[in-house]
């Protein structure tokens, strides 16, 4: 599998509204900026990834640092979306708790961070701009007068830009897919500390007086299939036809020749595919030509989709889902231990034949069983 998934171990967002409220444990993850009673708000939240799980995909999975991370948020509701806006992601520079509170807790609970503090019990307030000589060289933090706090995080660091952002427009799908991969990279390294990322709106688009913006996006706490994923992908394909003919007629056949239905959530598994013209030219020869294997276009790609809901789990991507071939015929691997347990998926392919891109859908679906 050329995209591993990673699930967050800690989230939180954090707020103006309740200065000293953690939401740690709430079912979503909030951006806003909104007036209370003529005074500009504003949420960000904190995401966190394990370093144990980080490494063992580069260490065991890949065996490289030759890969590209994606910080991927699901959109659940939105309110008052501008025409045009821009989410950014930073490397946080503090330690922070991701806590058990809920938006709307009563009485406020301090298990975790908060817009003014980053560990619990209101201890160890945000280490801002105005205190810089407890800041090192790149880090940063929207120092507010009136709200004090907000996270703090780093702009770059060892010539690395640690700055990434995404930019939406009136009608774009509003889901986060930020690029993350220097500060994973530095993460991983130890070159930073993996304190995670802190996702904000635009400096200036902040504590609004006159919009009331507000952006939620499923948390890790979600009872649903869009927890947020940090998405690390590389190239693991290769494209060696050998004597196989490569397959060019839209008229054809592509099944699977090794689903087994039901995978644990531990392995790796490589899918093959029989790949053959739907009417294949008869020839004088001892086997079956309907058994003959082809070789897929070297622009064939493989992507895997929820059964129950018809969202793309991992989209066709023409670097990290490219299928491979060898001299037995088409194939790709996948990592199961990526993939949300107990749950049934489709996998499908996008290739070009006869001219013509076409998307191959033939009800192969398979479950992941939890720890087998």
């Amino acid at each position: 599998m050329a995209v591993y998934k990673l699930f967050p171990d800690k989230d939180s967002f954090i707020f103006t509204e309740v200065p000293t409220a953690n939401a740690g444990y709430d079912e979503m993850l909030e951006l806003g900026s909104y007036p209370v009673l003529d005074v500009g708000q504003t949420s960000r939240f904190l995401i966190h990834f394990s370093d144990k799980e980080i490494a063992d995909v580069i260490d065991n999975k890949i065996g490289n640092t030759n890969f590209s991370a994606s910080l991927n948020v699901k959109l659940a509701t939105a309110y008052e979306t501008p025409a045009s806006h821009s989410v950014h992601a930073y490397p946080v520079f503090q330690y922070w708790d991701g806590g058990v509170g809920k938006y709307g807790d009563l009485p406020t609970d301090k298990s975790g961070c908060t817009w003014r503090f980053a560990t619990a019990q209101n201890t160890n307030s945000w280490i801002l701009p105005h205190n810089a000589v407890s800041m090192s060289s790149g880090v940063t933090g929207s120092y507010n007068d009136t709200f004090p706090g907000g996270g703090n995080y780093y702009t770059g660091s060892g010539g690395y830009n640690l700055h990434t952002s995404q930019s939406f427009e009136t009608n774009d799908n509003l889901d986060l897919n930020i690029d993350v991969t220097n500060g994973t990279l530095l993460h991983y390294t130890g070159s930073l500390l993996n304190n995670g990322f802190i996702v904000k709106f635009d400096d200036d688009m902040e504590f609004s007086l006159t919009s009331s913006i507000k952006h939620k996006y499923y948390s890790g706490d979600t009872n649903t299939i869009y927890a947020p994923t940090l998405d690390i992908k590389w190239d693991d394909s290769s494209y060696v036809t050998g004597s196989l003919s490569v397959l060019t007629s839209a008229q054809s056949v592509i099944n699977l020749t090794n689903n087994k239905g039901t995978y644990p959530d531990l392995d790796k598994q490589r899918f093959r595919f029989l790949a053959r013209p739907k009417y294949p030219t008869r020839t004088f020869t001892t086997s079956s030509i309907f058994k003959t294997n082809y070789a897929l276009p070297s622009q064939s790609y493989w992507g895997l989709k929820d059964e129950y809901t018809e969202e793309m789990v991992i989209p066709f991507d023409t670097t990290y889902t490219k299928i491979s071939c060898d001299s037995t015929g088409p194939y790709f691997d996948l990592w199961m231990s990526g993939l949300q347990p107990e749950r049934y998926y489709r996998i499908l392919v996008k290739t070009e034949l006869d001219g013509a891109t076409t998307v191959i859908n033939n009800d192969a679906t398979f479950k992941v069983v939890r720890n087998g």
